[in-house]
């Protein structure tokens, strides 16, 4: 039976927004223990319970492993410092999400009246670095620290003018892609050429091998974030770049 200042494992799975096996394994692996057990074998959390189990929750929004979110939490000793940190870093995220609408709103509002468009007013916001794990993941941390340098090296134009040629580059490949040109094209490879200079700007001067920039082309494909970019250019058009790049790539070989 729940007492008063608890909650069963469904309770606080739908009031949190998450699903009791989440909860299970929280348990499982020592995150987050229920603060009883009932006679009936149920699991129950207690005010106290909530708290680090809201830390969690806000820390896997930030990006954190839960081994990593196991070790912050153990070093924390007094909650409402740590929760001041958290409400800290989410009013910067809020901040940010602001500026991005702000800049969306704007692009849109200038598209619709056919007036010119700002490259700093468009890339207001936007962090390369949420793409973190992914490039580690991927090419190491060495290349993720490089690339990181080198973006923070740039100035606002030097960013914004980076960000212009991405989205000229998917315009283009659009248009081919609408025309019904063939990825491994003449007029499509001038592009893919373009987009490899852009990637290798991107990697401080080091050429993608073939292999590398096909795998690049493969995310474009598998990852939603990537594929959003380019079929907003028309549906298919990320399919289309993927070609295109692997396409490239067997040249390069």
């Amino acid at each position: 039976m729940t007492r008063t200042g608890e909650w069963s494992i469904q309770q606080l799975a739908r009031i949190a927004g998450t699903t009791s096996r989440t909860l299970r394994h929280y348990d499982s692996i020592g995150l987050l223990e229920p603060s009883r057990i009932g006679a009936n074998g149920y699991r129950y959390y207690d005010q106290e319970a909530l708290v680090r189990l809201q830390r969690i929750l806000l820390l896997r929004e930030l990006g954190l492993g839960l081994t990593a979110i196991a070790a912050v939490l153990d070093d924390e000793t007094d909650a409402a410092v740590a929760l001041g940190a958290h409400l800290e870093l989410l009013e910067q995220e809020q901040a940010r999400l602001l500026r991005m609408i702000a800049s969306v709103r704007t692009t849109l509002e200038k598209t619709r009246k056919g007036e010119p468009l700002m490259a700093e007013e468009m890339f207001d916001g936007f962090d390369h670095t949420r793409y973190k794990d992914e490039v580690i993941e991927r090419w190491g941390e060495a290349a993720y620290r490089d690339s990181d340098t080198w973006w923070r090296s740039l100035s606002d134009h030097d960013k914004s003018g980076y960000g212009q040629r991405q989205l000229d580059i998917a315009a283009d490949y659009g248009r081919a892609h609408a025309a019904g040109l063939a990825p491994d094209s003449a007029e499509v490879r001038k592009i893919t050429g373009r987009h490899y200079e852009w990637v290798t700007e991107g990697w401080q001067g080091r050429r993608p091998t073939a292999d590398a920039f096909a795998g690049l082309g493969e995310m474009y494909v598998a990852d939603p974030r990537f594929a959003e970019k380019y079929d907003r250019h028309g549906s298919g058009t990320a399919a289309f770049v993927r070609d295109a790049m692997l396409a490239f790539a067997a040249e390069l070989q």
